[in-house]
């Protein structure tokens, strides 16, 4: 079937609403689209389905304690909309999700709004800061949302130390809407920091890009973002690669742990210092995937490999045709390039060499019907995948072949 671009939505203003339609859903054994405001709709394979069901009117924030470093929101929130709210506070989501909607909208355009907390968890989206204080999936503290069955069903709480019941919240983060519509979330928030710099090294290879962030992160001096830009001019000029290593700090600490920091990599070359002002949009960029640039037609991936693996993963699909850059210390490798079946086989086998996973976050939808947006699960964990989704949503209806064929 092919992927639905305008089906019929229902966008309910309450979560009994909701409720109320996924069982009519799941009494007809009608199968359902799960949709925040669509700004993902391209990241994994194409939804089989006759509607949708629609999160996006569930907004607002329900609950914001700052001296608890707690806030919860209702799924359709969108981020923005929390993130200015903590910072009135001086704080900030801990994850630092990417706005991936230039990249993963939907194929014909038609994203309903900005992204939502509840798209954010649903896919575990994480930016820079992951590698240094944890992915989406960790700052999740609670959750509530509507399983298959049309059952509301509750996980986690409002306060940073609970043993409520089932860890379901870890669960449901990243399982993009095919167990359950998450309705409401709880995040864990930190104080945000008073000044961000960025050392820039320019013009190393990427070998030794990682080694350079692996050095910095290993150091004491509170790296918290570590990326490489095979091709740097697009976001700071000419002047060959940039290797970038950034830290938060209270603003008096900056210079010390600057100059600190540079002095251990000077081995790697002279390192130029970003302040504040010109930090915080070079990693927005880099958060957002800006240096891909896609254009139609392409595809765009992402692997999670070992650090030590990202330097030869981005080469050999360089050579496959694709361009990239890396993020968290060489763990993460974005890459673009045609969207045809060769550079999807590029993309999967650049990941088993180095033992990592992949994630197709855009490509045509027939290539992402006729093969894997994920890697294959082994035998063992795949039934134990259909365990899990018969217990969520037996009929199947939520979802349906979002991420694995006939799942």
């Amino acid at each position: 079937m092919p992927e639905l671009t305008s089906p019929a939505v229902d966008a309910p203003t309450s979560e009994a609403t909701l409720a109320a339609l996924v069982a009519a859903a799941h009494a007809a054994g009608t199968p359902l689209a799960v949709w925040g405001n669509r700004t993902k709709a391209a990241f994994g394979r194409p939804v089989q389905a006759a509607g949708a069901v629609s999160a996006r009117a569930l907004t607002g924030i329900t609950l914001y304690s700052p001296a608890e470093l707690v806030v919860s929101a209702r799924a359709g929130t969108p981020v923005a909309d929390i993130e200015e709210a903590l910072a009135e506070k001086g704080q900030h989501l801990v994850a630092e999700p990417p706005d991936l909607s230039a990249i993963c909208g939907p194929e014909d355009g038609m994203a309903d709004g900005k992204p939502t907390i509840g798209g954010a968890v649903a896919c575990n989206l994480s930016g820079p800061r992951r590698i240094a204080l944890g992915a989406m999936r960790d700052q999740v503290l609670g959750i509530r949302a509507v399983n298959g069955m049309g059952e509301v069903i509750t996980s986690g709480g409002r306060v940073l130390k609970n043993v409520t019941g089932l860890d379901l919240c870890k669960l449901l983060s990243g399982s993009r809407g095919t167990l359950a519509v998450l309705t409401e979330v709880t995040l864990k928030v930190l104080p945000a920091p008073e000044a961000t710099a960025t050392l820039v090294l320019r013009g190393l290879g990427a070998e030794a890009a990682v080694s350079a962030l692996s050095a910095g992160l290993g150091s004491p001096f509170g790296v918290t973002g570590a990326a490489f830009l095979p091709d740097g001019a697009a976001l700071l000029g000419p002047g060959g690669s940039a290797t970038l290593l950034r830290i938060e700090e209270f603003a008096d600490f900056i210079p010390y742990r600057t100059d600190s920091l540079s002095a251990l990599l000077a081995s790697h070359g002279r390192a130029d210092r970003l302040d504040t002002a010109a930090s915080l949009p070079l990693w927005r960029a880099v958060r957002d995937a800006v240096p891909l640039a896609p254009s139609t037609g392409e595809g765009v991936w992402r692997l999670s490999v070992r650090p030590s693996a990202g330097a030869r993963a981005l080469a050999a699909l360089g050579e496959a045709g694709l361009r990239g850059f890396l993020d968290w210390g060489g763990g993460l490798v974005w890459a673009a390039g045609p969207g045809t079946e060769a550079s999807q086989r590029a993309v999967m086998a650049a990941a088993g060499a180095a033992a990592g996973v992949f994630w197709t976050m855009r490509a045509p939808g027939p290539l992402r019907a006729a093969l894997p947006v994920v890697p294959d699960e082994v035998p063992a964990l795949a039934a134990l995948s259909r365990r899990v989704k018969a217990a969520f949503d037996p009929k199947g209806i939520l979802g349906p072949g979002r991420v694995f064929a006939g799942l």
